[in-house]
Order: C-alpha cells, then structure tokens, then sequence
C-alpha cells in the first residue's frame, strides 16, 4: 500500500516528504528520456543490484516528465535519481547540499546527433548543414532534456546566429528520444535532434526507424548525464552513505545492467563538471 501511495502522490504532482522518511527504503528514479516499459524494467533490475549492494530496500518510482523528476527529488518523494546534465543542475540548486556522484564513461564527453529522414535528401556533414536545415519541420526532445533541447539549441544559435524557430518552418517537443527518432522517420518532422545513444543502440537493433533516417550532424561533446543524490541522505541511512551509494554504481560491473543504460562502466562525478550545463541553460533563460 506504501508503494501505491508513493506513486500515486507522485503521478498527481503531490508533496509526500514525509512518506520516504517512515519507511527504510531508498526511493530512485530516472528521466523518462525512453519508453515506460523500458524504463521500468530497466531501472527494476538496477533496483535490486543497489539493494543487494547497500543492504537496504531500494525501489525504483517511474515518473511521468523530466520536470516530474525533479519535483519528485525536491518534495523528498526520491532520494536519487539518473539524471541528464540539465535536469541534473536543476535537482541540485533545489536540495541544497545535493551532490553528483556518478557517470557514465561515455558521459564525459556525450554528443547529440542531428538525424534527417531519408527523403530529404541531406548527406551527413562535419559542419553544420544551416542551408540543408533552413525551412525545415524540425523537433527537441522533451523541453529541458540536456541532450534533446539545451546542447541542441545552444549548437543551433551558435552555429547560425539564429533562433531555432527563425531556422525551422516549425518547432517541436517530441517528449523524448525515441520518439524524436519515430517522428523524424515517419515524416512526422523532416530533422530532429537526440542522444546518440539511443540512436546507435537502434542502429545496432535494425531497426525500421533508423532505416529510414541518416544521422547529418553532431555536436561537438559536453556533460550529460549523471547520478545525484540528496545531500540529507546520512542523516536517515547514517555517515559514509553517499559514498556507499557512490561506490555500489561506480562498481557496477554486471554488463547487462550496464547495457541496459547503455553504458561501458561508470565513473565518480561532481557537480563541478556540470558548471557548463549550468551556464548554458543561464544563458538561454531555462534556469534563473
């Protein structure tokens, strides 16, 4: 019934603070840069490994939006969560004393691809196609996805000196990755913008939609995405906590759980290496 609780509160967007502190488990969640059900059974896998590791009931708590997951983290409804570099930035100026403690080796360097649908013509290119790009139905992942919008449309102002939707005929927010990626093969959109990732990993899979899309572009590399945990966390599970958490995801070797990200390994993080993102999004007035 606590579990029930929990995520009905959750998906209603209602304060729960006190529900976590009752109970001795650590709730978690993640962006939803991907499919529900993936989700889930992804992050219920990784549930039971940080359980197992820590000793400690450890739940996994789907969240419906990226903006979603951050309230949930502020309101005290999780207590650790995967996030991107944005959403990430925004966890830790709401929960003062939040820390990042982990990432994945690929996030040091992450990259977005800019894919065309095929009937458009557009040939892959190491310089920005501003030309191929310009009068084009053009769709971001979900509004504040660091991947899918902020790297984006930073890119696109600095490449251009334009607004995105002084290039693009029209602008979109798919909500998340894979669907920019089903939008952009169906024609939906003529371009779009998401993590190479999930692109590759449907590259590798076959799959129609990658069939029918070329990657044209990609950006040059910046922090993405992250572990952060709240910074009030030792004083419900005791001292040396963060650093426990920090050195069951940090050695993780179990490749399967690692595919599932997808990730090679993961490495220690602070919030340091974020400063980037969180310039970036200052200076494109998505955080104040």
């Amino acid at each position: 019934m606590l579990r029930l609780a929990l995520a009905f509160s959750i998906a209603l967007g209602l304060p729960v603070a006190a529900t976590a502190q009752d109970a001795p488990t650590l709730y978690f969640s993640a962006i939803p840069d991907d499919d529900e059900t993936r989700l889930t059974e992804r992050f219920g896998k990784i549930a039971d490994y940080l359980s197992d590791e820590l000793g400690i009931p450890v739940e996994y708590i789907p969240v419906k939006s990226y903006a979603a997951a951050v309230t949930a983290f502020r309101n005290d409804q999780i207590q650790l969560a995967w996030f991107g570099g944005l959403s990430g930035v925004q966890a830790r100026l709401a929960v003062p004393d939040s820390v990042a403690i982990a990432q994945g080796a690929e996030d040091e360097e992450f990259v977005t691809y800019f894919i065309a649908n095929d009937e458009t013509g557009i040939e892959p290119s190491e310089t920005f196609p501003e030309e191929a790009l310009a009068g084009l139905r053009f769709t971001f992942g979900a509004q504040t996805s660091t991947s899918g919008r902020l790297m984006p449309e930073y890119f696109i102002r600095e490449e251009t000196g334009q607004a995105p939707d002084e290039l693009f005929s029209d602008v979109g927010f798919s909500g998340d990755h894979s669907q920019t990626l089903r939008l952009v093969a169906s024609g939906s959109y003529q371009v779009g913008a998401l993590n190479y990732a999930i692109y590759d990993k449907a590259t590798a899979n076959e799959t129609s939609e990658s069939d029918a899309t070329t990657v044209i572009w990609q950006t040059p590399p910046y922090p993405d995405y992250n572990w952060t945990i709240r910074g009030d966390v030792e004083e419900r599970w005791g001292e040396g906590f963060v650093g426990e958490v920090q050195e069951a995801l940090v050695g993780m070797e179990n490749e399967e759980l690692l595919a599932s990200f997808p990730r090679s390994a993961f490495i220690p993080a602070d919030n340091a290496l974020y400063t980037p993102i969180e310039e970036t999004a200052r200076a494109l007035d998505l955080i104040e």
